[in-house]
């Protein structure tokens, strides 16, 4: 996320899921509406989230329009309904949201989705809130693990930041919020070395804390 810039997210569906991801959004700074077509739902959401909960259906351009859907970087259809989530995705589509993310419950609806475009299809496996937040929290980061008791993430990037171009392992790693564990050259996983110098395009792998993906994105990609 650019410094200084809020990413607005659009979520359907609060359940646990939607109310899990919607919380965790939040704390990672970003403005946040939430739509629920169940009315209990829908007042549960209101008093456990700082956000704007809508109380309709997703399925309506209607409730889309009113969370001012042509507005948002991401939506996503995190309800337990695939057929739900499959329409509102499709609607979303037309207004030329960035990135659309959808849950799907049955793996054999999961062909459905990719053929009308979805971005990204979240199978029952990876419906945890956690997973649903790190791929919009961390979109240019290639691959990522979390590790302990998720106090820290192995994430794969590539550097981009002109900052350390030309610069040795030794002069930016470690520190007390990451250190570089993996170097990659034509692929093979090399274990970096002090007097390494670090090239743009470079491939790596970060152990980095939970709370300073930021300042390690910023580091390495600029």
């Amino acid at each position: 996320m650019p410094i200084g810039e809020i990413m607005y997210v659009v979520i359907l569906g609060g359940g646990r899921v939607g109310i899990n991801l919607a919380n965790l959004l939040i704390n990672d700074g970003y403005d946040i509406t939430l739509i629920e077509s169940n009315k209990n739902l829908c007042s549960n959401a209101a008093l456990e989230l700082d956000a704007v909960v809508l109380c309709g259906n997703g399925t309506e351009t209607k409730i889309l329009e009113e969370a001012n859907i042509q507005e948002a970087d991401f939506f996503v259809a995190a309800t337990g309904n695939d057929e739900v989530n499959l329409l509102s995705c499709v609607l979303v589509k037309n207004y030329g949201i960035p990135k659309i993310i959808a849950r799907v419950s049955t793996l054999d609806h999961e062909e459905a989705f990719k053929k009308v475009g979805i971005d990204n299809v979240i199978s029952p496996e990876m419906t945890a809130a956690g997973f649903l937040e790190k791929i919009i929290t961390r979109p240019n980061v290639a691959d990522l693990t979390t590790i302990g008791e998720g106090d820290g993430e192995i994430l794969d990037m590539v550097i981009t930041s002109e900052k350390i171009v030309g610069k040795r392992i030794s002069e930016v790693s470690p520190t007390e919020d990451y250190i570089i564990i993996a170097t990659y050259q034509e692929n093979k996983l090399k274990i970096p070395k002090k007097d390494m110098i670090l090239n743009t395009g470079d491939k790596i792998s970060i152990l980095v804390k939970r709370k300073s993906f930021k300042k390690a994105s910023k580091m390495f990609m600029g």
